[in-house]
C-alpha cells in the first residue's frame, strides 16, 4: 500500500524512483527539494472516523443530506446574468480594458462559482436523480467556455476516496511543478496559472479515458462558444472564457484552492473558511464539514457545524481565502 501524502507547504509530491535521473538534473538547476519537506501519513484520513463520531454523537445530522432545490435556480439566475453581460460586450464591441476589467471583477466570479456548482452538482446535489444532475452540470458549464464538468467529476471522486494519495489525487501538485515553481515569482506565477495546472495536470498525473458523456460535454461547450462568438460577437465569448481563466487564477475566491488541503498548521489536512465569500462559493468554504459529509448540500453545511459544533470548533480554519492565496508565492507549493 503506498502511502498517503498529507500535504505540505514546500513540495507535495514524492519524487518517483524511475524519474531519479531527472529529478538529479533538475536540482542541480534549481537547487535541492528534500523528502523531508513532505508530511506522511500511513493512516486513513480523518473523515470517515469523524463522520462516523458525529452520526452516532449526533444522528439527526442525516436528515441533512439530499438536494437542495434552491441549487438550480440560483444556477439559472447566475447563467442569465452572465449571459446578459457577455451580449453587452459583444454587441457594443466595448473597449478592450473594460472587458478585461468586468471579467476579473465580475465574470471571473460568476464564472468561478458556476465551477463551484459543478462540484456540488458532482455529488447530486441539485436534483434527486443522477442524470438529472449530469445534464444540469454538463449545462452550465456552457458559459465557462471551458470543458470540464465531467471529467471533473471523475477525478473528484478520486479527491473523495483517495485523499492525499500519491499518483491518485490530482488536487496534489505534480513533481515538476514542485521543482518548476521554487522562488516568490515562479510561484506567484503559479497561482496565476493555477487553471492551467489544475485542468492539465490529471491528463499527466493519472490519465482517465474519456466516457461518451465527456466527449458530449467537450462538444457541447465548443460549441456553444462558437455560438456566441457567431450571435453575440468575439468579445462576448472571450468574455466567458476569460471570466474562467482569470477568476481561477489569482482571484479572491480562487484562493479555496491552497486553503482546502495545504498544510498552514501541522497534522491538519483540511482547512475551512467560514467568511462571506461563501455566498458566491456554495458554501465549499466549509471544508471539513463538505469532506465528513460529501452528501449534505452546501446550503445546508453551516447546519451541520451548528449541531456538531465540538467537532469543528476545535480544528484550525482560514480566516481569508485572500491570505492564503497571498501566502503561497513565499511558501507553497
Amino acid at each position: 500500500m503506498p502511502p498517503v501524502i498529507i500535504f505540505c507547504s514546500e513540495v507535495l509530491v514524492k519524487f518517483p524512483r524511475k524519474m531519479g535521473a531527472c529529478k538529479s538534473f533538475f536540482r542541480r538547476i534549481v537547487g535541492t527539494v528534500d523528502t523531508d519537506d513532505f508530511e506522511w501519513s500511513y493512516t486513513q484520513e480523518p473523515h470517515a472516523s469523524r463522520r462516523k463520531a458525529i452520526l452516532k454523537a449526533h444522528p439527526e445530522v442525516s436528515k441533512l443530506m439530499g438536494h437542495c432545490p434552491r441549487t438550480k435556480w440560483v444556477c439559472l439566475s447566475v447563467v442569465a446574468a452572465q449571459m446578459c453581460i457577455a451580449a453587452y460586450m459583444g454587441l457594443n464591441d466595448k473597449p478592450w480594458w473594460l472587458l478585461l476589467t468586468v471579467a476579473y471583477a465580475f465574470g471571473g466570479t460568476v464564472n468561478h462559482m458556476m465551477l463551484l456548482a459543478m462540484h456540488e452538482i458532482s455529488h447530486n446535489l441539485a436534483f434527486k436523480k443522477p442524470d438529472h444532475n449530469r445534464l444540469f452540470g454538463m449545462f452550465i458549464n456552457l458559459i465557462t467556455g471551458v470543458p470540464a464538468y465531467v471529467m471533473f467529476k471523475k477525478y473528484h471522486i478520486d479527491h473523495h476516496k483517495m485523499q492525499g494519495w500519491d499518483a491518485i489525487d490530482t488536487d496534489i501538485p505534480s513533481w515538476l511543478e514542485t521543482v518548476i515553481f521554487v522562488n516568490a515569482p515562479l510561484k506567484a506565477l503559479w497561482c496565476l496559472l493555477q487553471p492551467f495546472m489544475y485542468g492539465l495536470r490529471p491528463l499527466f498525473v493519472n490519465p482517465k479515458a474519456p466516457c461518451m458523456y465527456a466527449v458530449l460535454n467537450n462538444v457541447s461547450v465548443i460549441a456553444f462558444n462558437v455560438l456566441v462568438w457567431q450571435v453575440l460577437g468575439r468579445k462576448a465569448a472571450l468574455y466567458l472564457i476569460l471570466g474562467t481563466l482569470l477568476g481561477m487564477g489569482l482571484h479572491p475566491v480562487a484562493g479555496h484552492f491552497i486553503a482546502e488541503h495545504y498544510m498552514f498548521v501541522e497534522g491538519q489536512e483540511t482547512y475551512s473558511y467560514y467568511g462571506p465569500l461563501n455566498a458566491v462559493a456554495f458554501n465549499v468554504g466549509f471544508h471539513n464539514e463538505h469532506h465528513d459529509f460529501p452528501f449534505i448540500p452546501g446550503s445546508r453545511l453551516p447546519k451541520l457545524k451548528a449541531l456538531a459544533p465540538e467537532f469543528y470548533d476545535n480544528l484550525s480554519t482560514h480566516s481569508s481565502w485572500t491570505k492564503a492565496h497571498s501566502a503561497t508565492p513565499y511558501h507553497l507549493p
